[in-house]
């Protein structure tokens, strides 16, 4: 039998604001566990939450962005159960009154088409703390400074059939809010974290199947590994004869495995009601039209733009828009250079493939996008070539220092001296006389190309990776053509 696989996903984020949702805490990342926890925080008896109104103005922006409606009147409501992290006993949350109702977000698929991903709604709450199992002996330490973060929890309809949707669907999100500047999106500090409901049914059938709900993933690539493993288990369950249990479930990215952490809870096991400290939010359609006003450019506008200023491919702008701080670092380089192509090149290449190394954001990049164009300059001048610029790039990631400090320091600059290089191809012909007797006679064209480049190869690799290249194939052909 062929089996749909059914996606739908909830998406955690973290709003970008100085303190708590209910409270005047920090939400600053990085601090001594609980020294950003008052009172409230606490749920020390008698404190009274008060409304953060950038969270409210963050929410707006979220939903305006997604074309979704903005509930002129919203509901906190207490979401009850317990566990150690969570002081009060219950989130405050929103259920039956979000703020924003439903919108829709368009995803372009690996193979360049298009879908459109239906919202169902996306609601203001507090994040809990934080359980610590690692340096407590057979107990757990309660961190309470992430407790009270303001969360936007974004809900999406079951219209993904793929990881591959569900990807472009988070990275689009991904996109969406750090455009914004409504959250950094810094997975690795769980500014952004992803609950994976998955179900599979029999090919053109219509009833979804049990879901199960796989929560906390933190990156992409957690994402898809969790989505692939749970699909096969559940084909696995079904080819069997069994069924596939509503639960929710955890995955373990080191072991890449995944195991059931509690049976699927409802709403109503939460026992959901009005929050009795917080009034209704009402939004007025003014302040809603002020806020859309001021909007940032959103990443499809951007795309667009870097299709139709810099000449870009559809599929290279949209990698290059999936994050603002990437866009951002692009244009920089592009301008300084003077050369996006070049600049799009570098920055999804090599600079792309460091930092998913060393899982680093590109925020966090120890070469700066003017140090980079610095780089990229000097390819432009002939001063390196594009192989010694990639030994350049490296000691810049591992030093921090200027281009031109490492070309001088370590003798890289190109050589384009064409008697210097002339002599040292001379010598290598002299010394390789049956590679050019080869060369010489050789008929087919593409076999003949590539014992030129052979040979090509050799007075590179005598001259160090030094000559330029360009001087060194003219040189070639105009000795082996005579």
């Amino acid at each position: 039998m062929q089996w749909e696989t059914v996606i739908g996903l909830e998406v955690h984020v973290q709003l970008a604001t100085q303190s708590k949702i209910f409270s005047a805490s920090s939400t600053q990342f990085g601090a001594e566990p609980n020294t950003q926890a008052c009172a409230l925080d606490l749920a020390m008896p008698g404190t009274l939450p008060v409304l953060n109104q950038q969270a409210v103005n963050y929410a707006i922006m979220l939903g305006l962005a997604i074309n979704a409606d903005i509930n002129p009147l919203s509901v906190f409501e207490r979401k009850n159960y317990f566990y150690p992290d969570l002081p009060k006993g219950y989130q405050t949350s929103q259920l039956e009154e979000p703020i924003v109702g439903p919108g829709v977000v368009n995803i372009q698929l690996p193979d360049g088409s298009h879908k459109a991903i239906r919202i169902h709604h996306a609601h203001l709450e507090e994040d809990a703390g934080k359980s610590l199992h690692e340096d407590f002996h057979g107990m757990s330490g309660i961190d309470l400074n992430r407790a009270g973060t303001p969360l936007i929890e974004i809900v999406s309809e079951p219209d993904m059939r793929s990881k591959e949707e569900a990807v472009a669907f988070a990275k689009k999100l991904h996109a969406i809010v750090t455009c914004l500047g409504i959250s950094d999106g810094d997975m690795s500090q769980g500014s952004m974290r992803f609950d994976v409901n998955v179900s599979i049914r029999p090919k053109g059938e219509q009833t979804l199947g049990t879901r199960t709900e796989t929560k906390n993933l933190n990156s992409f690539r957690f994402m898809e590994e969790a989505i692939v493993l749970e699909v096969e288990r559940q084909i696995d369950l079904v080819e069997d004869g069994l069924k596939v249990k509503q639960e929710t479930r955890l995955y373990d990215s080191d072991k890449k495995q995944s195991r059931s952490m509690r049976s699927k809870e409802e709403a109503n096991d939460y026992r959901y009601f009005p929050c009795p400290d917080l009034l209704p939010v009402a939004i007025a359609q003014d302040h809603i039209e002020s806020i859309r006003q001021s909007l940032p450019e959103l990443p499809d506008a951007k795309q667009q733009r870097f299709i139709d200023s810099y000449g870009l491919s559809e599929a290279d702008a949209a990698q290059l828009c999936d994050d603002r701080a990437t866009a951002d670092y692009f244009e920089i380089v592009a301008k300084e250079t003077d050369d996006a192509r070049l600049a799009a090149n570098w920055i999804m290449g090599e600079l792309s493939a460091k930092l998913n190394r060393e899982s680093i954001a590109i925020s966090h990049s120890p070469i700066t996008a003017s140090q980079l164009a610095k780089l990229l300059l000097r390819i432009k001048d002939n001063t390196i070539s594009g192989k010694i610029a990639k030994q350049v790039f490296e000691s810049m990631w591992q030093e921090g220092s200027d281009p031109d400090d490492i070309i001088e320091k370590q003798g890289l600059k190109q050589l384009s001296d064409s008697g210097a290089i002339e002599t040292m191809v001379d010598e290598v012909l002299a010394q390789n006389p049956d590679m050019v007797d080869e060369y010489l006679a050789e008929q087919v064209e593409k076999k003949k190309k590539k014992k030129f480049n052979a040979i090509v190869g050799r007075v590179m690799q005598a001259s160090k990776g030094k000559a330029n290249p360009g001087q060194v194939n003219q040189i070639l052909q105009q000795k082996l053509s005579r």
